[in-house]
Parts: C-alpha cells; sequence; structure tokens
C-alpha cells in the first residue's frame, strides 16, 4: 500500500511564479496540490478548511503577509499547527528570519532549483526542519545581534561536548551529512545527536536550535 501523498498549499502573490510552483509540486507522484492562493490571510483561512501537510508560503503579500501568516498556521500556542516552508528571495533574509522565529520550519531561496523546492517539501513533511545552507550564515549572522541579546551571555547548557560541537555545526546551516564527514561518523549518530539535542533543550526543531545557539552565545 502505497503512503498518501503530500498536501500542499501553495501561497504566493506572483500569478506566474505560484503557476509554477503548482505546476512543478502537482507533477509530483508523491504530492498533490491541496490549494492555492495570493495572500496570507486566504492561506490561513484555506488551511483550516483543506489542512495541507505544508505550506510554501511567500514573504512579502497584500492583506496579510507570510509572517504573520506563519505565526498564525505554526506559531507559539496553534492548537493544530502547519508546517510551513518559506520560499524567498535573497534580499528578503531579514523577512525569512522573522518567518523562522513565527514558526515556519524552513526556508528556500526562490531561484533554487525545482529538485532542492520539491527535497525542502519533502523534508519539511516529515517534521524536520530545512535550512538552505547557502545563506544559513549570512540570514543568522547578519542578525544575530538581534537574536542574542546584548545583556545575555554564554549560558550552561545541559549539553555534553560532543552535543554542543553538533549544535555549533547545526548553527553554521551543515546537514547531518556534512555534520557527519566533519566529525568522521555516521549519518544515523548524527540523528541521535540531533534527537538528544532537541529533546534536552525542548526545541521543535534545528530552525529553534539555530536560534537558540546564537542566542546563548555558543555561536558567532
Amino acid at each position: 500500500m502505497s503512503a498518501a501523498p503530500i498536501r500542499v498549499l501553495v501561497c504566493d502573490d506572483q500569478t506566474l511564479v505560484r503557476t509554477g510552483l503548482v505546476t512543478i509540486i502537482g507533477a509530483q507522484p508523491d504530492m498533490e496540490i491541496a490549494g492555492e492562493c495570493a495572500d496570507g490571510r486566504t492561506a490561513v483561512d484555506l488551511a483550516e478548511k483543506v489542512r495541507p501537510d505544508v505550506v510554501v508560503m511567500d514573504v512579502r503579500m497584500p492583506v496579510l503577509d507570510g509572517i504573520e501568516a506563519t505565526r498564525l498556521l505554526a506559531g507559539v500556542g496553534v492548537r493544530n499547527p502547519v508546517k510551513v516552508l518559506v520560499v524567498t528571495t535573497f534580499n528578503l533574509d531579514e523577512y525569512v528570519y522573522e518567518a523562522l522565529r513565527a514558526g515556519a520550519s524552513g526556508f528556500l531561496l526562490k531561484d533554487a532549483p525545482p529538485d532542492r523546492l520539491l527535497h525542502g517539501i519533502r523534508t519539511v513533511a516529515t517534521g524536520a526542519a530545512l535550512l538552505d545552507p547557502e545563506v544559513t550564515r549570512q540570514l543568522v549572522g547578519r542578525y544575530a545581534s538581534r537574536i542574542r541579546p546584548a545583556e545575555d551571555g554564554p549560558r550552561e547548557v545541559p549539553l555534553t561536548p560532543r552535543e554542543l560541537e553538533v549544535l555549533r555545526l547545526i548553527a553554521d546551516g551543515l546537514s547531518n551529512s556534512e555534520i557527519a564527514a566533519a566529525l568522521v561518523i555516521s549519518q544515523e549518530t548524527v540523528k541521535t545527536f540531533v534527537s538528544r539535542i532537541l529533546a534536552k533543550l525542548q526545541l521543535r526543531d534545528r530552525v529553534q536550535a539555530v536560534v537558540y545557539a546564537y542566542r546563548h552565545g555558543l555561536a558567532d
């Protein structure tokens, strides 16, 4: 028996971009389009009706922008959160940072190739987080002063030295395979470390782990 397809809601105010996303996603045998819309308010309302597995969300949109829509769909206190994958252009990286804080499970650049978009949707659908390694350092590094308030210094955290090492590599935007190569360990071992880190720090996903690392002075 085959697994149920990943149901995706596409939200982008640019008709050409939205149509392209819908076409690419809808052509995949393991995905189906749950709906499409052109503003954040409609995305929130539509998500409540169709309950997609993943929302592919633009940032700058009319009526309600992608950041506020993400907060309403996946933010703290949302009873039935929906996984949100933000897609943006590089010059909107500040908005992406705000979207991640609002509860997004990850982000991609709009000029990413289709296979990376599809991989991102599949990754987020499994409950994992996706940080585009090409811009993670620039994104989080540029706004590190906002993530970590000036009065906050490094704090003692309940992690082993190895777990701290893995957390720092996560904050650098490395994937599990890249962390495995850097530390000369298996990917399964990396997954175990990541799970332990998230559990010990009571974090939802890798996105929150990156923010935590900068906020507590564990990365720079």
